[in-house]
């Protein structure tokens, strides 16, 4: 799985920080999301499957073949 954010698009919900910190992280200076693992191990493809689905302007973005 690969994963990329749309910071531009993000909103500061951190939502996605709280499901899978491993993975994603929110900038101190404007909460924006921080992507810390683009390729996330298969133990988390669940976690940030549902981050991708929880996040309110649809920041994230997954290729499962990736």
């Amino acid at each position: 799985m690969k994963v990329a954010v749309d910071r531009d698009r993000c909103c500061g919900a951190g939502q996605c920080v709280l499901l899978v910190p491993q993975v994603f992280d929110q900038g101190e200076d404007d909460g924006v999301v921080v992507l810390l693992d683009p390729s996330p191990g298969g133990a988390l493809h669940a976690a940030v499957a549902e981050a991708a689905s929880v996040c309110p302007t649809a920041a994230i973005h997954l290729d499962p073949h990736g």
